[in-house]
């Protein structure tokens, strides 16, 4: 199948689909013409890559898993340590976001919202430091 046909079975648009190829994380066959033409083989990976990339991994990190799922003696702890790692990034990322939410709630409380100039908002944006 063309490379459109493999973007929408698989959710993934060309662009990305020449990137990973690009990089080797797929290596579709080519047909005499020279188009590329991508097995079922080709779809499950691409499917793949999708959800790990959904799940926030790095593309590095789409290698490394990509290589343990293919890798049948493979240990589940490698896995477990990339999942694990990527949780903690996901933890720290929802840490800074809760925190961001609740300075950006206390200016938006202290504003008046009114007529005057004043305002705790611009204020903050605009101090040192």
């Amino acid at each position: 199948m063309n490379i459109s046909q493999a973007g929408k079975r698989s959710g993934l648009p060309p662009k990305t689909i020449r990137f990973y190829e690009d990089i080797g994380l797929i290596a579709p066959t080519r047909r005499a013409n020279g188009y590329r033409d991508f097995s079922e083989d080709d779809l499950h990976k691409l499917a793949f890559l999708r959800r790990a990339r959904a799940l926030g991994f790095s593309t590095e990190e789409c290698r490394q898993l990509l290589s343990l799922y293919t890798d049948q003696s493979r240990a589940s702890a490698d896995v477990r340590k990339l999942a694990s790692a990527q949780l903690a990034r996901i933890d720290a990322q929802l840490a800074e976001l809760q925190e961001m939410r609740r300075s950006l709630a206390h200016l938006v409380q202290a504003c008046a919202g009114d007529a005057r100039p004043d305002c705790p908002i611009l204020s903050d944006l605009a101090r040192d430091g």
